[in-house]
């Protein structure tokens, strides 16, 4: 009886074991089995992201032709306008288990950050933006005129007597700008401070310009510290690091503002600016009021200006005050473009933003990508 009960327990034991082994083989394979799964889904997953981001440098491939074709077709080849091909606006093509859209946009349509730092040395100085003269001194200790200057441009028929001189044109039009949108808690104080904070964010020094500006010390002094950029802004997402510039003002300034990367060119197309956003064109012209900009584009039509003579023939800025300093913003050819990606393929989705330059052997170069939505 007593062999038999320890048979029994025995066997039970053994039993037990078996059920245990079970078990965790189970449990092993249930694990493999999701870790497998995972896996399948995971590659599966990279290879749709991958896919819709060759559809997308597909639609980069594409566009370059448009920008070509849109140059070999336009009658003057100096000449960029809304009415050419590659200004029709978002174009979508449907590919096989997803979608191809893309929008090309003039990057001289907007305000270049870069350029409050521009090389031309009338743009250069940043104290005491606006000046009734004083340089004469200076100009004849080097040598100059001031006839023909560019810190000093002689007075013209159709400005004032008493019109001052507009030091950094780049930078006084971002303020202009930053005041028109009516940004809330933003007056004119605020928007000096936006600019020089901007200012002292591109400079390569670490000097402060003046009493609105920001450097290291500003920056390093927050509770996650880092150093002013002291370089040029590869991204119009950089705002959000620099002094004074608040969600809000970004969100406002998005729609007029871009970054032409390694570029301080402050070169606007009169001919290419979007008439639904005149708020840009008032403030390079000085701050005009928005009937000045719904004159000025009347005037221009969709085949915009031919050249820039036309534009300042017109009535609406022939008088203006200080106009002769301000029309060294515009241009009516661009060089730059911007094409806005979006892709789908199997439920993955991928959007790209492309900068373009026009080269002068009407070559084209991408110069910058960015992975996502700005």
């Amino acid at each position: 009886m007593t062999s038999f009960n320890a048979i029994a327990k025995q066997t039970g034991v053994a039993l037990i074991t078996v059920m245990l082994v079970v078990a965790f083989a189970v449990v092993i394979a249930t694990k493999m089995s999701g870790s497998l799964m995972f896996q399948l889904q995971r590659a599966e997953n990279i290879n749709s992201n991958q896919q819709a981001y060759w559809y997308a440098m597909g639609a980069e491939a594409f566009a370059k032709t448009v920008l070509t074709l849109s140059f070999k077709e336009k009658d003057d080849k100096t000449v960029t306008h809304l009415g050419q091909p590659w200004a029709s606006g978002e174009t979508s093509f449907p590919v096989e288990l997803g979608e191809i859209s893309g929008e090309i946009s003039d990057s001289q349509s907007c305000f270049n950050l870069n350029s409050l730092i521009n090389s031309d040395p009338s743009m250069l100085k940043s104290n005491n933006e606006l000046d009734t003269g004083g340089d004469n001194e200076d100009d004849e200790q080097n040598g100059n005129s001031g006839k023909g200057n560019n810190n000093n441009p002689p007075p013209a028929e159709n400005d004032k007597p008493n019109s001052k001189v507009i030091k950094n044109v780049a930078k006084q039009s971002f303020i202009e700008l930053i005041i028109l949108l009516n940004i809330d808690g933003v007056g004119q104080f605020e928007a000096e401070s936006m600019a020089e904070a901007l200012y002292d964010w591109l400079d390569e020094d670490s000097s402060i310009e003046t009493a609105g500006g920001a450097e290291d010390d500003d920056y390093s002094a927050r509770e996650f510290p880092y150093l002013a950029g002291n370089s040029k802004l590869a991204s119009i997402n950089e705002l959000r690091l620099i002094e004074h510039f608040t969600p809000a003002a970004i969100f406002a300034l998005k729609e007029h503002v871009c970054v032409i990367p390694n570029s301080a060119d402050h070169k606007i197309n009169i001919n290419t600016i979007d008439p639904e956003k005149p708020e840009l064109l008032q403030a390079l012209l000085g701050g005009v009021d928005q009937s000045v900009a719904e004159d000025i584009f009347s005037e221009r039509g969709e085949k915009g200006f031919s050249n820039l003579s036309d534009f300042y023939s017109i009535s609406a800025v022939s008088g203006l005050e200080n106009f002769e300093q301000l029309k060294k913003q515009f241009v009516v050819d661009s060089s730059y473009f911007k094409l806005t990606t979006k892709t789908s393929f199997n439920d993955s989705y991928f959007s790209m933003n492309s900068i373009m330059k026009i080269n002068k052997d009407e070559t084209i170069t991408v110069i910058s990508r960015s992975i996502g939505a700005e």
